[in-house]
């Protein structure tokens, strides 16, 4: 088990649940927008949230964000180290960096006392993009031992100043690259992992990218928090990432949707009747498992482990409950309200 550090109110490590990042999109300076999209990211089911910190405006605009949310505040710092001292200062609950970029020993010294003084930790974040050169000309290219190499490079140089309050990511575009990696550093070391895959594209590549890398990860028991990074609104990637809890068998805080690929044996419009079926389950919270199938003669079977569910026939629909139909004959176009009225029971 990994150790567990404290980032804001939220557990990272430890055997605590796994708690779902994202970051900011917007210019971190415009704090009306940032706090905007932090509210809902929040409301979609985002727990940790970080923003970058380019430059001083940045980082005189953290005090302001940090007193108008409720989730912990991460702030991401490259190459100048007063702005980190500015953030640590202002509340920042941890502190994103890369030892290795922030200049000579002294300026990182001075960040490990500043956050050790307010209990806040940081994260290494290494990255497949930003490999130090001696590891490259070592290794050849990047690869999973070149990143666990830098990451206890960059947790020595933190160890030596008398901290420890850390979490490590070793994040690469390349899923076996990422999953090796991330293996590697859960057998040398107890710290908390962050997940990800970085850069993973657009939704159609990137989700199933971090499905992949981040789900089969959590799948063999490595990972204590993560982001699904998306080119898209981040609120899509608080969606991704619920998924991917729910697939991993982590988290079931809401509906669970599932539906048969169809066949020949379909009589009924399936396809858009799974899709309204799981836009109306975004308002549902309840932990449970609905099924949407294709015909009768699996349906209730294969899915009798739903809490409840449609097997379809022709121009009409089955409601079941556990596999046990409860209502015959129920007219095509008021399957699905006859499934949430059943839903609303449960």
């Amino acid at each position: 088990m990994t150790k567990q550090i404290m980032v804001g109110n939220v557990p990272v490590g430890g055997g605590a649940p796994v708690a779902i990042q994202s970051m900011c999109s917007t210019p971190t300076h415009d704090v009306e927008k940032t706090v905007a999209q932090i509210h809902r990211l929040e409301a979609a089911g985002c727990e940790i949230i970080r923003v970058a910190v380019p430059d001083r405006a940045a980082a005189k605009a953290i005090g302001a964000i940090r007193e108008r949310i409720r989730i912990p505040l991460v702030v991401d710092i490259h190459f100048d180290y007063k702005l980190a001292l500015e953030c640590i200062a202002a509340g920042a609950d941890k502190v994103r960096i890369n030892p290795g970029n922030i200049g000579s020993e002294d300026r990182v010294k001075a960040v490990a006392d500043a956050c050790r003084q307010k209990n806040i930790p940081i994260r290494i974040g290494v990255n497949g993009g930003s490999l130090e050169k001696d590891l490259l000309a070592k290794y050849g290219k990047v690869c999973p031992q070149a990143l666990v190499d830098s990451a206890f490079g960059h947790i020595r140089l933190l160890n030596k100043f008398d901290f420890d309050d850390i979490c490590v990511s070793l994040k690469s575009s390349s899923v076996p690259v990422t999953m090796a990696a991330y293996q590697l550093m859960s057998q040398q070391s107890d710290y908390p992992l962050h997940l990800g895959v970085t850069e993973a594209g657009t939704p159609t590549m990137g989700v199933i990218k971090s499905a992949m890398g981040i789900g089969g990860l959590l799948a063999l028991g490595i990972g204590d928090t993560f982001r699904v990074t998306l080119t898209a609104d981040p609120c899509e990637e608080i969606v991704a990432a619920k998924r991917i809890l729910q697939a991993a068998g982590l988290r079931q805080d809401g509906p669970n949707l599932i539906s048969c690929p169809t066949c020949g044996r379909t009589r009924i419009d399936l396809i858009p009747l799974a899709n309204q079926v799981e836009e109306r389950l975004k308002e549902v919270h309840k932990p449970i498992t609905v099924a949407v199938m294709g015909c009768v003669v699996n349906g209730p079977g294969e899915a009798s482990a739903a809490d409840v569910g449609i097997a379809g026939g022709k121009g009409m629909g089955f409601i079941f409950r556990h596999g046990e139909i409860i209502k015959k004959q129920v007219p095509e176009d008021q399957l699905i309200d006859e499934l949430f009225r059943v839903i609303d029971q449960l």
